[in-house]
């Protein structure tokens, strides 16, 4: 990387870093369409299966969890297991509006990726003066922490007990009648978050992102605000989160703090996806997602009823034997297995030929 291009910059510089950014977007715009429309041929294809219509939905809303969680966690390498935090905040945010104010789950979105995006920024501006894995300790401590706040505040929260959402079916009200709505509620919501994966990867802040995670000291002495720099990718991962929990909401209609902020089924969970995907790529959150997700389901269906917890242990085998041999993840070894072919086309030069 180059410095020049995670130093500050004004004028004309900074136009150009715009023009840059703009034509990396209309080159990445392909792609992105292209893997839309086969997610979107894929949906279709199980139009009908309430089941595997079910299954798509939350593949596809944790494929975008995940790509939120993967702004920090993969291009700033802050690996957090905080992420439940920022997923219940937004998802009680729009209970309240809805069930208390009487708004629509459509325009509580933008205030509960707000208070999503403000609690990330208050909570982790001490934690991020913690490296490594004291860091991510400290953000599963913070998970804790909110669980207990959540269970006490039962007059926001609804305690225990959680939160329930009446059934209004409608488009305004986001309550849906058949999987297919919600499966492309979902895949819309996963499009807005790897459109936002490739605008940050390519504008400064995902430079500077990726500068303080290769060398955090470097970084600071080439004039990058380190801090504020995980700040503002942390704002913005939690803001997608807390959308995500958002349409969680609506989805189940049913909430309560053990759901929420599961370990494993929130918090663990959008790591491991973009772990097993590829951390820090564009597609690899969503590719593990689209392959976990239903291996869950099969499992759980297959094993869980005849065993209990088996499906558990097999898939964190499967999540194990992944860990020691995809080690980049399965983008990363497609990328692995693509360069060799890639240098084997390049011509040598006549000198080396010759011998």
């Amino acid at each position: 990387m180059k410095m020049d291009e995670i130093r500050p910059t004004s004028g004309p510089a900074q136009h150009a870093a715009v023009a840059a950014a703009a034509r990396t977007l209309r080159h990445e715009a392909p792609l992105l369409a292209g893997v839309l429309a086969a997610l979107l041929a894929l949906t279709w294809a199980f139009a009908g299966d309430s089941f595997a219509l079910n299954i798509l939905a939350t593949a596809f809303l944790f494929g975008g969890v995940a790509t939120a969680w993967n702004v920090i966690g993969g291009l700033g390498g802050q690996f957090s297991l905080g992420h439940s935090v920022f997923f219940a905040l937004g998802a009680y945010m729009t209970a309240n509006l809805v069930l208390h104010a009487g708004l629509s789950p459509w325009l509580a979105l933008v205030p509960a990726a707000a208070l999503a995006a403000g609690a990330a920024a208050l909570v982790s501006w001490p934690v991020f003066r913690l490296r490594g894995p004291f860091f991510a300790i400290a953000t599963l401590a913070m998970t804790e922490v909110m669980l207990s706040l959540s269970t006490y505040f039962d007059a926001l929260t609804g305690g225990a007990q959680g939160l329930s959402i009446p059934f209004r079916r409608g488009f305004w009200n986001m309550i849906f009648v058949d999987r297919m709505s919600y499966a492309l509620l979902m895949l819309g919501f996963l499009a807005v978050c790897l459109l936002a994966m490739i605008v940050v990867t390519r504008s400064r802040l995902g430079y500077r992102l990726r500068a303080v995670r290769d060398n955090e000291g470097a970084a600071q002495a080439a004039g990058i605000d380190v801090l504020r720099v995980k700040l503002a990718g942390m704002a913005i991962s939690a803001a997608l989160t807390g959308v995500g929990g958002a349409l969680f909401l609506m989805q189940v209609r049913v909430v309560d703090p053990p759901a929420l902020y599961s370990l494993f089924d929130v918090g663990v969970k959008v790591a491991l996806l973009a772990l097993i995907g590829g951390i820090g790529t564009t597609y690899g959150p969503m590719l593990g997602a689209l392959l976990v997700i239903p291996l869950e389901s099969w499992l759980r269906a297959e094993l869980g009823g005849a065993l209990p917890g088996m499906n558990l242990a097999a898939l964190g085998l499967v999540l194990i034997l992944t860990a020691l041999f995809l080690r980049r993840g399965i983008v990363g070894a497609l990328r692995g297995l693509r360069r060799p072919a890639i240098l084997a086309r390049r011509p040598r030069p006549a000198g080396e030929a010759a011998r």
